[in-house]
């Protein structure tokens, strides 16, 4: 069993008065993390699923009575995939404030429907957690850091969903599954995207993209839609934890880009299934792309299990000088050349060290890497 950096926070917030809600992507363990949780806790535990029409029903506009029927003695109730319940939000505010010796924990995949309902409902009477795929620092602890240290070029291609890492002989086959479905189900059933092929092309766009600056406006002309469908939709990919943008860092430097924008995936797996490549990493003309995609990705991941609140950017001016990542970290910045190349070599811009005094200067290479993903 591979021990997730979460628990010990879930651990600790159990039985605080408070509500648990447990966002990320389908299939990256969610169910699994918390399962192990309530054993470790040796808690009798009532679990739901709001996939079942059932549940559904049941936890639609209840009541205080009708949910004293359903929770019976149970200290713990667990809500999986919490999203697909209409007015979720009230029925958790009804048993945090009703029923105070029960902890109710909810999961979901869908942030845009999760905390939409939830937000106004559990006001001061939530804590919040995000569960990403897999991490490098998570797999160090497992099985150590010169054996993970070896996978590197493996993960740039197949990625960190636990069942991929669990069942290798059969990864390329449960890829493509996960990019074919699971990953889009809640905007399937929510209809929130009523033209799956256009979809699909969005995000081969992304995917060849990757690294690069991305242009709404270009992209449209690729797919063939208007600008504002394709914003939609990748807002909506990036609300099911498939995308996440990168913002362009400007702080009114001369010929510094304003309002630029990267998108890159949570997984690199994933990524990789949908343009159906899984070639190794040592034959790939995209490995500087992929390898830049994993360190910001497991950066973020790192960032998040540690409860550290700082923000990521890229830089870049007119004239082409860029900076892979920056981190704002209350005011004190941080900033990372991401090669994989052993003998690449790496400059800092000048404008960008003299219009930023004191940031710290990174180079993050395979070699490097757990100085960086590891705390």
């Amino acid at each position: 069993m591979i021990h997730r950096a979460l628990q010990d926070l879930l651990q600790k917030a159990l039985f605080k008065g408070k509500a648990i809600l447990l966002y990320g992507p389908r299939q990256a363990g969610k169910s699994t993390l918390l399962e192990t949780l309530v054993a470790v806790q040796g808690i009798p535990t009532l679990y739901l699923n709001g996939d079942d029409a059932e549940v559904r029903e049941n936890l639609t506009n209840t009541s205080a009575t009708k949910l004293r029927a359903i929770l019976g003695n149970y200290k713990i109730v667990f809500i999986e995939e919490a999203q697909r319940i209409q007015n979720i939000g009230l029925t958790l505010k009804l048993i945090t404030d009703q029923f105070k010796q029960v902890q109710v924990i909810a999961s979901g995949s869908s942030a845009f429907e999760l905390s939409g309902k939830v937000n106004e409902p559990l006001t001061g009477r939530k804590y919040e957690f995000m569960l990403y795929p897999l991490s490098f620092s998570e797999m160090v602890q497992h099985h150590g850091l010169i054996k993970e240290k070896s996978l590197i070029a493996h993960r740039l291609v197949f990625g960190y969903y636990p069942e991929i890492v669990m069942k290798q002989e059969e990864e390329k086959k449960l890829l493509k599954l996960l990019a074919n479905s699971y990953l889009y189900k809640d905007l399937l059933i929510l209809d929130q995207i009523n033209k799956p092929v256009l979809l699909e092309k969005i995000l081969k766009a992304l995917a060849l993209q990757l690294g690069s600056e991305v242009s709404y406006n270009e992209l449209a002309q690729t797919v063939g839609a208007d600008k504002e469908t394709v914003e939609k939709y990748i807002d909506l990919l990036e609300k099911a934890y498939v995308v996440f943008r990168l913002p362009a860092l400007n702080r009114n430097v001369r010929n510094e880009i304003k309002k630029g924008k990267k998108i890159y995936f949570y997984d690199c797996g994933i990524r990789n299934a949908i343009l159906g490549n899984f070639s190794p990493a040592n034959t790939r003309t995209d490995i500087g792309a992929l390898w830049e995609n994993y360190v910001i990705a497991e950066r973020m991941k790192l960032l998040s299990y540690n409860d550290i609140d700082a923000r990521l950017y890229f830089w870049r001016t007119t004239q082409q000088q860029e900076i892979d990542l920056v981190e704002d970290n209350e005011g004190q910045l941080k900033a990372f050349e991401i090669k994989w190349g052993k003998n690449a070599k790496v400059r800092f811009s000048q404008t960008f060290l003299e219009n930023y005094k004191g940031v710290e200067t990174f180079i993050v290479s395979p070699e490097s890497i757990d100085e960086y993903l590891i705390m």
